[in-house]
């Protein structure tokens, strides 16, 4: 019987902080905050982390066995692909999609995302957060979140026909590109912020100064609340703005722009 499943993209590679995703915050790997904000999500039956097939991802196997946390290991290149056989292996649907530069990932939000794909009729395609590479392009103008709260609810029929049909590079790389690209054939609906517009504020884990300040927030708040969320964040960096400079430079660097002008010029 199908369930709605959690799915953490992970892989040791990163050209700018390498081995990201298993760096210790609070004593524990990065892949384990994630994980465990996930199985904070009431609707989310399982977890399970999808890394690639080549002996680099070996310590994220073995971190997921120690952990007794659900692997699966697929194409290192063809995401698309990893996630899918993924999916099916573990008869999710719909698929929650999370990448592991997400440890601020907030269960309250991703709970909302399920519920509104769950409540929506006719049922969506896919449902997101309002955030990232599938809200950048310029006709989205509702108010967004930071990045780095990404969270995808995605149903098996559509992440099946872009596994059959998806062929370029970009769309098999970032798993639901094909259908972000097809808004009048696919039903997409996204979750925004209530706050007003927060997309200037970086979240995500891709650089060290990245992880600097998502250590500092996890200092200030973990130990009061090990799921605290995004609302929790947010009024800290409020208070404290010389954590928020930490990264500062490195907002809109993200290559998103890059990524929707591709579909324009094909």
């Amino acid at each position: 019987m199908s369930q709605t499943i959690a799915i953490v993209q992970a892989r040791m590679a990163s050209t700018r902080l390498p081995g990201k995703v298993l760096l210790p915050i609070e004593g524990r790997p990065v892949l384990w905050h994630i994980v465990n904000r996930l199985r904070a999500v009431p609707q989310v039956h399982d977890v399970v982390i999808a890394t690639g097939d080549r002996v680099p991802d070996d310590p994220i196997e073995s971190f997921a066995h120690d952990a007794g946390i659900a692997c699966f290991r697929g194409s290192e290149d063809d995401v698309l692909d990893r996630f899918y056989q993924a999916a099916r292996t573990f008869r999710g649907d719909p698929v929650v999609r999370v990448t592991a530069d997400c440890p601020l990932i907030d269960p309250q939000l991703v709970s909302a995302v399920v519920a509104l794909y769950e409540t929506t009729r006719p049922t969506p395609d896919l449902v997101s957060v309002a955030t990232g590479a599938g809200v950048a392009n310029a006709g989205f103008r509702e108010a967004r979140f930071p990045d780095g709260l990404d969270a995808e609810v995605i149903g098996m029929s559509a992440l099946t026909q872009a596994w059959n049909e998806a062929n370029r590079p970009s769309d098999r790389e970032h798993v639901t590109a094909f259908i972000w690209r097809q808004p009048g054939r696919f039903a997409i609906r996204h979750l925004t912020s209530q706050a007003g517009d927060l997309s200037e504020l970086r979240w995500t884990l891709d650089h060290p100064e990245d992880f600097e300040m998502i250590t500092r927030i996890y200092d200030a708040l973990y130990q009061g609340n090990r799921c605290f969320g995004a609302a929790d964040v947010l009024a800290f960096l409020r208070a404290h703005p010389e954590v928020s400079a930490i990264n500062a430079h490195l907002r809109g660097k993200e290559g998103y722009s890059a990524f929707w002008q591709e579909a324009v010029d094909a």
